[in-house]
């Protein structure tokens, strides 16, 4: 597996002409996307996935390691993102072929007839039956938040401004009877959460894991899962490109949908080779590794939720309005 370790913030020029997506991706190497493989040479077709440097990648690492997108004849290349929407720009411009984010990055996108697509779901969040999930806002024990509501007023870190985190936040304090307006987002990388709390700069943060087990681990406190109160099972990340890779080059994308689907069915059923991909690539101890809370990781995508994720960013000023799923969701 090639890891590219530049950050997507190389073409932040590109990035700032898409509204709510503000970072991009380093150029890709020659013919990386154009090369096709040849079932007579053996020839690999090369790609460039972004995906976030969390615990949820862990499916996709292991995979490649595994040799699933080999035996599609894909050669996978990972270029980090801090989110979903800031991918996007990349992938317009042809930088990177797929990126693997929350869904926000489509739906700006969609109202700006930028022409990305969601092909497949990635990873869900937990149902409604579980005891925990796999995000969670976190404060300090000593903050004085310890329900939803307390969140009103306060200063709150997302990794990516206007997206899932902040709007399943506001619905979840709204529900507990706080203002959801009154909340202060603040856009802080999830490995800069504990300290940013610890420092005072913010008073609680939204964090997957490992870092909300880091943080409740070291005197920290499980205010809330957003995802779980608000939308249980909600889609968490997507696999996304461009409706222009599509119709240049349908059977890349058929390809890269199939080996996701079986990359992700795999993982499903392989635990261990997931929390040993996670501990390699975010250089965190075994025992870090066990105790994460691992999503849903499945290609099946439940577009309702997403409907749901839309209309209440529209109610909560998030979104101007809803994307168009027709034109957005081009499963594969």
């Amino acid at each position: 597996m090639k890891k590219n370790l530049a950050a997507l913030g190389l073409l932040a020029a590109a990035a700032l002409a898409l509204a709510g997506c503000t970072d991009s991706a380093a150029p890709a190497p020659a013919g990386s996307a154009a090369a096709t493989a040849d079932g007579g040479s053996g020839e690999m077709t090369q790609i460039r996935v972004a995906a976030l440097p969390i615990a949820e990648s862990g499916a996709l690492w292991a995979a490649i390691d595994e040799g699933i997108f080999a035996d599609h004849g894909l050669e996978v290349e990972v270029v980090p993102a801090q989110g979903g929407a800031q991918a996007i720009p990349a992938l317009i411009n042809g930088d990177i072929d797929f990126a693997i984010g929350q869904p926000f990055g489509p739906f700006r996108a969609s109202l700006q007839n930028l022409g990305a697509v969601i092909i497949s779901n990635y990873a869900s969040s937990l149902p409604a039956s579980a005891d925990t999930d796999v995000n969670a806002v976190v404060a300090l024990s000593s903050s004085g938040i310890s329900s939803p509501k307390d969140l009103a007023g306060k200063r709150v870190s997302v990794n990516s401004l206007g997206a899932a985190g902040d709007v399943t936040i506001m619905k979840a304090v709204e529900d507990d009877g706080g203002d959801p307006k009154s909340i202060q987002f603040v856009e802080v990388a999830f490995p800069d959460v504990q300290a940013q709390l610890e420092a005072g700069s913010i008073d609680a943060g939204w964090v997957p894991d490992p870092f909300m087990s880091q943080i409740a681990g070291n005197g920290g406190a499980i205010i809330t899962h957003p995802y779980q109160a608000t939308i249980p099972g909600l889609e968490l990340l997507t696999n996304i490109t461009t409706q222009k890779k599509i119709d240049e080059d349908p059977e890349l994308v058929k390809n890269y949908a199939d080996a996701m689907s079986e990359a992700l069915t795999w993982a499903s059923s392989n635990e261990d080779a997931v929390r040993a991909a996670i501990v390699e690539n975010m250089k965190i101890p075994e025992a870090a590794a066990a105790g994460i809370t691992l999503p849903v990781f499945s290609p099946e995508l439940d577009v309702d939720n997403l409907r749901t994720l839309a209309g209440l960013a529209v109610g909560y000023g998030v979104l101007d309005k809803e994307p168009d799923f027709d034109a957005m969701i081009k499963l594969q």
